[in-house]
């Protein structure tokens, strides 16, 4: 289990956290599992000494520990994939990584079934043996997560948690040869072990991901995260896979040119005044926050971000200080549902790139977030698509009308997003148009001017994403993989 932990975090900067990357982790480790359950049966009777047994251990845990460093070509192989949306060679380094794993954990399948082929004594006391021995790996199985993700990744980070398990395997397994076979023959597996210690040694622990103008990364219970400069000046937050960013920064600049700016529309489609107060659910560095308090003043804004780090990244690297922001670290829907405030408008952008959580798309939460607007509230949504895929949009969009009763579209010309904007009370295009045509704010009149060509009524009636059956993330990964198909 802890090797699961550890795999999990190991691809989570080139592949993400979602649970279609989980279901391939969890389901090829309990593939290589039940092989070494049936292979170490077999090996058992064949060679029932506690020798081979400890050999075995060797050798799991010397390919354990080699194991991050012989993935690195595989997972840096994903960055022109991610870049390219290149289907072939993104499956190419995800299986790749993952193939990786058979060895060592194959090897430590074939540890219960010899245990309790060298322990059992009798027959008669066979299901006893098998018992204890069952509830001893049960136990470590249940100290492999805790440990791996409360304290391991904490201390050690991901490459040196995979050195302590290998290196915690190989001393248990070369003290029993020592002991079975004396110092002599032992020789070549200590040999094992110096190779994992001089690794160890050489390695640097230095970057994750190589990103160009890399300022800072970090790596959360939550997240990886990148914080990188580009050459026009810009600072942006980039979290798990990199190829999008979830905040920007730049100190002379009010207008990002990206879906941030479409954000400050949204009063006006239930009102011509500026807004009083704001919720953001996905703060991330708080690029929205700060535009609405350098154009809209210091109105009350609270943020939501499930990961803490990421609230201290932006205070750090961001700017993110605005006396009038309350940053608060917990999940978006349990926020609006045990502790929001009620709010003029309400911004959902919270992609764990490239998926959203399902849980914050469906009827029941958005039921939600109607709850907490005020008379003239609204609720804008960041939707992702391709510049021919707006399935996502259109899902998003039904399952937003049949809470509101008016449902705008804001497709940005970069062909990626687009903004939905829901109305606590009904209203009409044409005076959504008119509304914004009067804006006189400078910044929120370039975004406006800009929008208006496009802004239209959403009309999708389906699919409706409930709590019981919102298959987003698959969705999303049908929307990539037919992009990087070029269908």
């Amino acid at each position: 289990m802890g090797v699961e932990m550890a795999a999990s975090r190991l691809l989570r900067p080139f592949f993400g956290d979602s649970i279609l990357v989980w279901a391939n982790i969890i389901g090829l480790i309990l593939i290589y599992l039940t092989l070494g359950y049936a292979a170490g049966g077999r090996w058992a009777d064949r060679d029932p000494r506690a020798v081979t047994l400890y050999r075995l251990v060797a050798v799991a845990g010397f390919t354990l520990g080699i194991l991050p460093y012989l993935a690195r070509p595989f997972l840096h192989l994903a960055i022109p994939a991610l870049q390219r949306f290149d289907a072939g060679l993104g499956f190419t380094s995800f299986v790749g990584t993952l193939v990786l794993f058979s060895a060592p954990v194959t090897l430590l399948g074939c540890v219960s079934p010899f245990a309790i082929r060298l322990c059992t004594r009798a027959v008669a006391s066979a299901g006893a043996t098998a018992g204890t021995l069952y509830a001893l790996s049960t136990f470590g199985s249940i100290l492999g997560v805790f440990v791996t993700v409360f304290v391991l990744f904490e201390w050690l980070g991901t490459r040196a948690t995979f050195v302590a398990f290998s290196l915690a395997l190989l001393v248990s397994a070369v003290a029993g040869i020592v002991r079975e076979w004396g110092i002599t023959r032992a020789l070549k597996y200590l040999v094992l072990l110096a190779i994992i210690l001089l690794l160890a040694a050489l390695d640097s622990s230095g970057v994750i991901k190589t990103t160009p103008g890399l300022v800072a990364e970090i790596e959360s219970p939550y997240h990886y995260i990148q914080v990188v400069d580009d050459a026009g000046g810009w600072r942006l937050l980039t979290v798990n896979e990199g190829e999008a960013y979830q905040s920007a920064y730049h100190p002379e600049r009010v207008l990002t040119n990206s879906i941030w700016d479409l954000f400050l529309l949204a009063p006006y489609f239930a009102t011509s005044e500026p807004p009083r107060s704001l919720l953001v659910i996905g703060l991330a560095a708080g690029t929205t926050a700060r535009q609405y308090t350098l154009l809209y003043g210091a109105i009350p804004i609270d943020g939501v971000e499930l990961d803490p780090a990421i609230i201290a990244v932006g205070q750090e690297y961001f700017a993110m200080t605005q006396p009038n922001l309350r940053a608060i670290a917990d999940d978006g829907r349990n926020f609006v549902q045990t502790r929001a405030a009620q709010y003029d408008v309400i911004v959902i952008d919270a992609y764990r790139q490239p998926y959203i959580p399902f849980h914050l798309t469906t009827v029941e939460f958005f039921r939600a977030t109607r709850a907490r607007l005020t008379a003239r509230g609204v609720v804008a949504v960041n939707a992702a698509h391709t510049p021919t895929d707006y399935r996502l949009v259109d899902a998003l969009a039904a399952t937003l009308r049949a809470v509101f009763p008016g449902v705008y579209l804001i497709p940005h010309p970069n062909n990626a997003n687009t903004l939905i904007v829901a109305t606590l009370e009904p209203t009409h295009l044409d005076d959504v148009r008119a509304r914004l045509a009067r804006v006189t704010e400078p910044h929120v009149q370039a975004v406006a001017e800009q929008a208006l060509p496009t802004i239209r009524v959403a009309t999708a009636t389906a699919p409706i994403f409930t709590d019981d059956r919102a298959p987003v993330e698959h969705l999303i990964h049908d929307i990539i993989l037919r992009y990087a198909l070029g269908r």
